[in-house]
């Protein structure tokens, strides 16, 4: 069986017995028209069926291309969705306000999260993630906006393998082929962002995190400095962002430190 194949059947299962466990039978996501939310929802059509809904949150900055892939990737794979356009809540918030690309950015992904999750309570729904692994290790993305979720299904996969996994899913040609971007604002580009392309990033993230490759040992090897530099600095800057707000302990037993069972444990 090849390696696709394989990740698909367990993270189809995955999705389904940590959803059901919950004591919920659905689940819902934010679709961008990238091509993470993509790999997502094909991962959670299959899973949950009818059960499963894709929410597409546009607001006045986002792109009528990326509108138009997410209905591209609905129609093909029969994914029931809807549109709920979230740019007066932005327009509102930032009315006579300083403002700056960052911070509506921010605010649209926070604004879309909060959508999401009323919707999923309206649903009876699980909100799953749609945030890779070279995302969760760099810090690239907004905390309680694209970052929450209940369940993420591929923040294990680096976002080449994404890009692979989607083809081997038959996700459509535009959202593969088009440049990745958070599409937080107008020709916002995530390699441009970043300052390196994810192929590059990837390698020397594979290097540090899963080889446990030194700083040293990387620059040894011929990663370019300002890679190494770039990749060291964010995933300890950013730990924050992957961890649950740090409890400070005052009692016996504290959630976080040393009450640490299981979610799916059972009485």
């Amino acid at each position: 069986m090849k390696k696709y194949e394989l990740i698909e059947n367990y993270l189809v299962k995955f999705l389904k017995d940590e959803v059901y466990k919950t004591g919920l039978k659905s689940s819902i996501i934010g679709l961008s028209g990238g091509i993470d939310s993509a790999v997502v929802a094909v991962l959670a059509q299959k899973a949950f069926g009818e059960n499963f809904r894709a929410v597409m949150l546009p607001s006045s900055s986002s792109s009528q291309s990326s509108f138009d892939d997410a209905n591209e990737l609905c129609t093909k794979f029969n994914i029931i969705n809807q549109t709920v356009y979230i740019g007066d809540l932005v327009e509102i918030y930032f009315k006579d306000k300083e403002k700056t690309n960052l911070r509506i950015g921010n605010f649209s992904a926070r604004m879309r999260m909060s959508v999401l999750y009323d919707l999923s309570a309206k649903y009876s729904s699980l909100v799953l993630g749609t945030s890779n692994k070279s995302e969760l290790l760099l810090g690239y993305g907004t905390m309680f906006g694209d970052l929450a979720s209940a369940i993420n299904p591929i923040g294990d996969m680096y976002k080449t393998e994404v890009f692979e996994f989607a083809e081997y899913l038959g996700v459509p040609d535009s959202i593969i082929k088009k440049p990745p971007t958070a599409d937080l604002w107008e020709g916002q580009s995530d390699e441009e962002d970043l300052g390196f392309t994810y192929a590059q990033l990837d390698l020397a993230l594979k290097a540090f995190v899963d080889e446990r490759l030194s700083k040293e040992e990387l620059l040894e090897n011929k990663f370019d400095k300002e890679l190494v530099d770039l990749i060291t600095q964010k995933i300890y800057q950013n730990q924050f962002k992957r961890k649950l707000p740090i409890i400070a302990k005052l009692g016996h037993r504290t959630i976080g430190h040393d009450f640490l069972y299981p979610r799916d444990i059972k009485m």
